[in-house]
């Protein structure tokens, strides 16, 4: 990787001088997801482009066209072979994500990968040892910690607004059946709670990082089945962690939902001893109620002036904006030397919560998260 030099945050002038020279370069795999990704690298002053790959040739040139590049490739060696680039970005299918890592960190590469890093955990034990001997890093692109009103929201909990933390509920609900029409997602492997349920599973864990054990409910809807799936589409979940706190989780994706204004589809509430607050994707609004010995205060903080800098191309379905934050926060780690979060061993732990989940709504009993980790050998 071409030498970092350390700044003081303070020394901004500086900072834009050394960025100017000292670029990542980032290769992007995966054109449909990625086209967000190109974005955030175009608009970041801490990267440039080196190549982008996409089996689909026809994507390709699209993608050349509508950002101004001058070349791409269809064979992702070509990216790994390139010496130039320092971060692979991967964009894949989720069934890929595992193959194209180890692929990336054998060729001595960082990664930045969308969730999920990995479907389930048979090869999480190979990926950990694949990364501890390449001495690079993999961070796994949580989006929804990077959205506004959620960083804003984990911002004010650390300044301790709400006390110390009780309960968490976090959600993720999208009438998502337009999903079904891609191919890919009707192969095996594909999982509403993989794909989807992510999210809300990442948000509790963010909060409740020693999360032990869960317990659930699922349902198929009709709606899913008539794609020729059985896979839960409506769920949930409560997941106890090792002091006793819980989190409610909760899925719905094959079904009409309520309005985003009325309720995000992406949400997370955190209810603690002075206060509750309420933030969420893709609406940029927060909300707080904290009570003292003055009485009850309520806030509702908007933000909606980052809207273009977030939703960059047509509607609200995309997410250029949390992947430019988490890009350079991904960089600004690497010249302090420290490690971007969430990392492997964090985003095992979440995929070993969403197995948990699995195992629970097959048994209909509670599941241990440290017991699932231990039998894969993490």
């Amino acid at each position: 990787m071409k030498q970092i030099l350390r700044f003081k945050p303070e020394h901004r002038k500086e900072r834009a001088i050394i960025m100017k020279n000292q670029k990542l370069v980032l290769g992007v795999l995966g054109l449909g997801e990625g086209r967000s990704i190109i974005s955030a690298v175009q608009q970041s002053e801490y990267y440039e482009l080196g190549n982008i790959c996409d089996l689909n040739e026809e994507l390709c040139r699209q993608r050349m066209e509508e950002f101004g590049l001058d070349k791409y490739t269809v064979r992702y060696e070509d990216m790994l072979e390139d010496k130039e680039i320092d971060v692979i970005g991967i964009y894949t299918p989720d069934q890929l994500h595992a193959k194209h890592i180890m692929q990336a960190l054998r060729a001595g590469k960082h990664v930045i990968c969308t969730k999920p890093v990995i479907v389930g955990l048979d090869e999480a034990k190979e990926l950990k040892e694949c990364q501890k001997n390449s001495g690079k890093h993999v961070f796994v692109g949580q989006s929804t910690r990077f959205f506004e009103s959620v960083k804003y929201q984990r911002e004010m909990y650390e300044q301790q607004n709400i006390g110390e933390l009780i309960t968490v509920e976090a959600h993720y609900k999208n009438d998502s059946r337009w999903f079904l029409e891609r191919d890919w997602s009707r192969q095996p492997g594909f999982s509403w709670m993989y794909n989807f349920m992510i999210h809300a599973v990442d948000l509790a864990a963010w909060y409740l990082p020693e999360i032990d054990e869960v317990f659930g409910y699922g349902a198929v809807s009709p709606n899913t089945r008539e794609y020729g799936l059985n896979a839960e589409d409506t769920m949930t979940f409560v997941a106890r962690d090792t002091k006793g706190r819980f989190a409610t989780i909760e899925g719905a994706y094959g079904s009409p939902c309520l309005d985003g204004n009325v309720e995000f589809p992406i949400e997370c509430t955190l209810r603690g001893t002075k206060g509750i607050s309420r933030g969420g994707y893709s609406k940029f609004k927060y909300y707080e109620r904290t009570v003292d010995e003055e009485g009850r205060h309520d806030r509702a903080e908007t933000f909606d002036e980052k809207h273009d800098y977030y939703f960059r191309f047509e509607k609200e379905n995309h997410h250029a904006g949390e992947y430019q934050n988490y890009i350079e926060y991904f960089a600004r780690k690497l010249m302090k030397g420290e490690t971007p979060k969430p990392d492997l061993e964090e985003a095992f732990h979440t995929i070993g919560i969403l197995e948990a989940m699995k195992r629970s709504l097959e048994s209909g009993l509670p599941v241990k998260v440290g017991s699932i980790l231990r039998e894969y050998g993490l």
